[in-house]
């Protein structure tokens, strides 16, 4: 009776063992991993560029003296703003105010010889060439006169239009050579931003570029890393690009009321471009390879491939593809660290306008 009662345990616990080993049908399910594939879809969205400017003032000249002398007052300081006709500098004027008086008094001379020949002649005591060799000096003597005013002119430097002054190279007292810079002056009211762009970014921007509107609106970034408040326009275009980089240079135009950007500063013009019918696919759908991006495309069968990317353009959580996938391949979504190439496995498709819609992708 106890070999039988043994027997009976021995074979219940079996029983159990094995019934516990043997997984059920709710485990098996469990155990089967599901991946999200999706599609590459096409769209028209647009992404910001950034192009690294210099800044320049509408207009920037320098101011340079005309005659030689002694630089007798200085008007002005640096970063000084001035009004157009505003007496800047003043080169000592007495040396061309003694040769204005000279030559004021020769054309006095030949005016008063002038009017004695006249008489002559309508006398017919002397010939009309005389009268009019005298008529010759008179005139030549003006334009001396006129010359001579010209040259103590010259030593008044006043400002052609409304700007700041730069640095004042000069101390007062300076002699000063003609043609010496006194300074520079430039009006910051509104200012250039010159940047340069590829022969394929400015082909698209030509067959992208508003014809009713006609102007590109764009911004700049400055230094700080803080943003304009003022937006631009991109007005122009250069005739040519330069053989040596393959790039040509467009000019934006900022207003400037405020003053606030000057001659020389450098910042990072920012246009929008649009692009037409993009391929694009969501970035964690992708990895990388020694700065190389692929992607897993499943098959039919669910075998898992790695594809090689072309790159054109990254967005915000996107990429945009110019090569290696189609609009047909089912990629896969998650889990890109988990699989490896030639693996087998489950997929869940899921829409890829659904997807788009939980990223930051600005479409239109």
């Amino acid at each position: 009776m106890k070999k039988i009662s043994i027997n009976l345990l021995f074979a219940l616990g079996a029983g159990v063992t094995l019934y516990s080993c043997t997984p059920s049908k709710a485990e098996k399910e469990q155990e089967v991993v599901m991946y999200p594939v999706t599609t590459a879809v096409r769209v028209d969205t647009s992404f910001v560029k950034e192009y690294v400017s210099q800044i320049r003032s509408v207009r920037n000249i320098e101011l340079r003296a005309l005659e030689r002398g002694y630089l007798q007052h200085i008007y002005v300081d640096e970063g000084q703003y001035v009004k157009a006709g505003q007496l800047l500098f003043r080169i000592m004027p007495q040396f061309y105010e003694a040769e204005l008086k000279k030559a004021q008094a020769d054309a006095k001379a030949e005016e008063i010889e002038m009017l004695n020949s006249r008489m002559l002649a309508d006398k017919d005591i002397v010939s009309k060439n005389e009268l009019a060799l005298a008529q010759a000096k008179l005139e030549k003597a003006n334009a001396e006169v006129a010359l001579a005013k010209f040259h103590v002119a010259a030593t008044e430097i006043r400002a052609p239009f409304d700007g700041v002054i730069d640095r004042l190279p000069l101390k007062l007292g300076s002699l000063v050579d003609e043609g010496e810079l006194l300074t520079s002056l430039s009006d910051n009211n509104q200012m250039f931003a010159y940047f340069n762009v590829s022969e394929p970014e400015y082909l698209d921007y030509q067959s992208n570029l508003d014809t009713k509107r006609g102007k590109q609106e764009v911004s700049l970034l400055l230094a700080n890393n803080k943003l304009l408040k003022y937006k631009g326009e991109v007005e122009t275009v250069e005739g040519e690009f330069d053989s040596e980089t393959g790039n040509i240079a467009f000019r934006a135009r900022f207003p400037n009321s405020d003053r606030l950007l000057k001659n020389g500063e450098t910042g990072k013009v920012r246009m929008v471009v649009p692009i037409k019918q993009a391929l694009v696919i969501p970035q964690k759908a992708t990895y990388e390879i020694q700065d190389k991006k692929y992607a897993y495309v499943v098959d039919a069968g669910g075998v898992v491939h790695a594809r090689l990317l072309e790159i054109s353009h990254e967005l915000p959580d996107l990429y945009v593809v110019c090569g290696g996938l189609s609009e047909k391949d089912q990629v896969l979504l998650e889990g890109v660290q988990k699989v490896k190439e030639d693996d087998h496995i489950h997929v869940q498709k899921v829409n890829a306008k659904e997807v788009l819609t939980k990223l930051s992708l600005k479409a239109e």
